[in-house]
């Protein structure tokens, strides 16, 4: 987690402050529930309420309290009874440090995950917006990096809006998988705190119980939400490459928008870069590598071991923030990127109606022709264009062996660009419904 590829809105929420505000709201929650059910005194719960509200943490305080405690959330609590006083004793009442560390994880993964969720709702827009624009606008489609058949930079845009639609849902998911509480102190048995507390707490904190803590929750649930971010991340890193390879100059359909100002290389003036594409492809790695230790925090020991702790206190920071940025960073680079449909034209040229062999293959079969023997005499004649430069209509047209089966003139309608977009408002309405 770097200014660099960070945003405020998501640095916040791993504060220091934040997340000892979160400690105490749990603490102060569950001092309230305990008041209610009778086991602690009701004036207590509320000054604790009211002088721990009216606080403010001193993160250097507690950082210096845990350099001789070696225990973060003791060193909480010590700096808590400093503004609380004698009812002090009533706080953490039968509550264990994963209590606290584990729920307000949850609290955090769930405030990033909302976060993320816009983010992916800025990008929606954006393709969407995009893809109506350029829905007709017919560009080649490319297998292997070669020359297929035509499609349009529409269809482009409409098949990254359907992963990232797909992609929402799994965020949703993942952050339902986080969303639990667990307040159930050693072991998880509730021997020494009510299953009421819990229930309370989660309400407050806009969790759910986890049904069996065991002292902590169970990390499977966090390997999927990191899991997830992993997913999105590649999704990212797929969009991003298509601009990076349409931005080049050999091709040059799109490109990422050059502001006033802007340089593109410090040796080359001549230089414009998919600077940020390339940019966000290397983030998603980051985003990526941040899965495999969620995974092997899933097996610790027994009821609890904290090898995992290290562990989330990096990647759920550095996790959410950088898939933070690099989905607002490709979001921007949608808005405003720069398309060139004259130069799709141009490649869509350049090998001579190539794109439409598929076509005449089907008319020969469709005519009486082995689907081999189809093959063979199509491809001879494209093998002329792509080795020669021929028109490759006009080849088959001088082909006795094609025209003996597809007229010319029959030939010549299936060169009509019409044909390979016939579908696109299909397209469309499955990926988009009613527009």
């Amino acid at each position: 987690m770097i200014p660099r590829y960070s945003r405020k809105e998501m640095t916040s929420i791993w504060e220091p402050e934040t997340r000892f505000r979160i400690w105490f709201e749990i603490e102060a929650h569950a001092a309230t529930a305990s008041a209610e059910i009778g086991l602690i005194p009701k004036d207590a719960a509320k000054k604790i309420w009211e002088k721990g509200s009216a606080a403010s943490f001193d993160v250097a305080r507690i950082d210096e309290i845990e350099s001789v405690t070696k225990h973060d959330v003791i060193a909480f609590l010590t700096h808590l009874a400093e503004f609380v006083g004698p009812e002090a004793r009533f706080v953490h009442q039968g509550m264990t440090s994963s209590d606290v560390l584990d729920t307000c994880l949850n609290v955090q993964l769930v405030r990033a995950a909302d976060l993320i969720i816009g983010d992916i709702d800025r990008l929606l827009a954006a393709l969407k917006a995009r893809a109506y624009e350029f829905k007709d606008t017919v560009t080649i489609g490319r297998s292997h990096g070669i020359h297929a058949e035509p499609t349009t930079f529409g269809l482009k845009l409409a098949f990254a809006y359907a992963e990232f639609e797909r992609a929402r849902e799994r965020v949703v998911a993942a952050r339902k998988e986080v969303a639990t509480c667990a307040i159930s102190g050693a072991v998880g048995t509730f021997a020494n705190i009510d299953p009421r507390i819990e229930a309370y707490v989660a309400e407050k904190m806009g969790l759910t119980p986890e049904p069996v803590s065991t002292q902590i929750i169970p990390r499977d649930r966090h390997a999927m939400y990191f899991a997830v971010l992993g997913v999105v991340a590649s999704s990212i890193e797929r969009l991003a490459i298509e601009i990076r390879h349409l931005q080049r100059t050999e091709v040059l359909e799109a490109e990422e928008y050059f502001s006033p100002g802007q340089k593109g290389s410090s040796a080359m003036p001549h230089n414009r870069n998919p600077v940020l594409s390339e940019n966000v492809t290397g983030l998603a790695r980051l985003v990526r590598g941040y899965s495999i230790p969620a995974m092997e925090n899933v097996a610790l020991w027994h009821e609890r071991d904290i090898s995992h702790s290290s562990v989330e206190r990096m990647i759920g920071p550095d996790a959410t923030v950088t898939l933070d940025f690099a989905l607002n960073r490709l979001a921007g680079i949608i808005e405003k990127l720069v398309v060139y449909p004259g130069n799709m034209k141009k490649n869509l040229d350049k090998l001579g109606g190539l794109h439409n062999s598929q076509r005449v293959l089907l008319a020969l079969t469709q005519a009486g022709v082995s689907r081999e023997d189809a093959y063979a005499l199509v491809q001879r004649n494209a093998m002329k264009t792509w080795e020669q430069g021929k028109d490759f209509l006009a080849e088959l047209k001088g082909d006795a062996d094609v025209t003996a089966k597809v007229p010319a003139a029959k030939l010549e309608a299936m060169f009509d660009l019409d044909y390979h977009t016939a579908q696109v408002d299909t397209i469309f309405k499955r990926v988009f419904g009613a527009h």
